[in-house]
Parts: C-alpha cells; sequence; structure tokens
C-alpha cells in the first residue's frame, strides 16, 4: 500500500483512522479531528483497524497502544509485515523511554504520551503527512540508486548487484533516507527527525544501532564481491553518509 497522500472524498485536508478502546478518548479525538478539517474514520480495538486499514486506505493512524485484544505495537507490526506502510502516531498512558523506543522501532512515525492536547496532537499529525509528502516529492521514480545498491520503493525490494537483501521496515526507511541524501553527511538529529519524525533531545543511541544494523546486511556480506566497496561511512563527530567509495 502506498503512504502517498490522497485527498478524501469530501475533499478534506487527509483521511485519518483514530484506533482506541475508551469511548472518550476515541470520541473526542474524532470530533476535534474533523472540525480541524480531516476525514475520520474509527476503531475500538486492534482487529477492527486492521480490518478498516484494508476498506477504507488512510493516510495516517493515530494508535493507542494499550489495548485489551491487541496492542498498537502488534497492530503496527502486522500492517508493516502485510506491505502497508501508512503513517503511524501512536497514544500511550506511559511516559517511558523503553516504550518510545519499541514503538519506533516496529514503525511509528511519533508518539504523543496521554494525557495529551489536542492542538498537540494535530500539529504532530500535520507534521508527519508533511514528512510523508516531502519525502514522496522527493522523487518521481520509484528506483533509488547509489552504486551497485538499488531500492525499489514500489515493490519495496531492495538489491546490491543480484543479491536481495530483505529489511525491516525502519531498516528500509533509513535507507531510503541515506539513498535520497546520498553523498551528504547527516547528522543523528536529523535522521531521527526524518526516519521517526522524533525528537529525542540528541539521544541518537536508536540510530546507531540501526545504522549498525544496516551495514551488516547492506555492506558486510558484499566486502569481497562488490565493486562499489562499503557504503555506508561514519563522519565522526558529525553523522552518516551513502556513498560510493
Amino acid at each position: 500500500m502506498s503512504t502517498a497522500q490522497h485527498p478524501s472524498s469530501s475533499g478534506t485536508e487527509a483521511r485519518l483512522l483514530v484506533v482506541d478502546d475508551e469511548p472518550n478518548i476515541r470520541e473526542l479525538l474524532s470530533a476535534s479531528l474533523r472540525f480541524a478539517g480531516f476525514d475520520v474514520v474509527v476503531a475500538a480495538d486492534g482487529n477492527e483497524a486492521l480490518r478498516q486499514v484494508e476498506a477504507v486506505t488512510p493516510d495516517l493512524i493515530v494508535l493507542d497502544v494499550m489495548m485489551p485484544d491487541m496492542d498498537g505495537f502488534t497492530v503496527t507490526r502486522r500492517l508493516r509485515d502485510r506491505g502497508v506502510h501508512v503513517p503511524v502516531l501512536f497514544l500511550t498512558a506511559k511516559d517511558d523511554t523503553g516504550d518510545k523506543v519499541t514503538g519506533l522501532t516496529v514503525g511509528g512515525d511519533d508518539y504523543v504520551t496521554k494525557p495529551f492536547s489536542l492542538d498537540e496532537v494535530i500539529a504532530r499529525i500535520r507534521a508527519v503527512l508533511r514528512r510523508a509528502q516531502a519525502v514522496a516529492a522527493q522523487t518521481s521514480d520509484s528506483l533509488l540508486r547509489v552504486g551497485d545498491l538499488e531500492m525499489d520503493e514500489d515493490a519495496h525490494e531492495v538489491r546490491r548487484g543480484s543479491v536481495e537483501i530483505d529489511l525491516s521496515p525502519t531498516e528500509f526507511t533509513l535507507l531510503r533516507y541515506l539513498m535520497l541524501n546520498a553523498g551528504r553527511v547527516l547528522s543523528k538529529s536529523q535522521i531521527l527527525d526524518h526516519v521517526w519524525a522524533y525528537n529525542w533531545g540528541g539521544d541518537g543511541a536508536i540510530v546507531e544501532s540501526y545504522i549498525s544494523y544496516l551495514r551488516r546486511k547492506v555492506d558486510a556480506p558484499f566486502a569481497e564481491d562488490s565493486a562499489s566497496g562499503p557504503l555506508i561511512h561514519t563522519k565522526r563527530g558529525v553523522g552518516y553518509v551513502l556513498r560510493e567509495q
């Protein structure tokens, strides 16, 4: 499923799926988001959310983490496993760094802690949608190439030479951002902002971890055979860059 934004049938700003098992929060959010100009569909649990994604093709999902039948992290994993890469904004009552890491590593785009400000939720939704649009506008070609590394965005496939590389959704998103900015040194904060759409005040440990994961898959297996050599480089004290030797 494409993450490209599409106008809803009513001509509203974007189509949102709001998922929360608490009726009061669900109704408050949906009413406020409709008033803000969005087309809103709701779901009361994880299974209904999965059905609604197939039925209405939302531009973004506002997804509660703590639900009785299936938590928001599991919903997101199942969507990503199906090849559905619609942006996800998590809602949770827990203000815990471990939950933030989990939410972002399963493929979430941003994170709001309950109790939340409606203005903040709307601002974060629009920020995530803008990022998704900006990334989509950076290339009209679904194929990205750097050296012998090729990414087919439509098929969600990555190859180096003739070998297909299996990446998680977050690894794919990170590699895509590096490839779109090939030759440009990107700081950890830039990568956090564009790949996870979340600012942790400069804590880039998750970026280091995912760069390491990518190197094991994109560079290490091809060290002997690739004419391009290693593609992911560290600029000490600055950030990371994807480029040929």
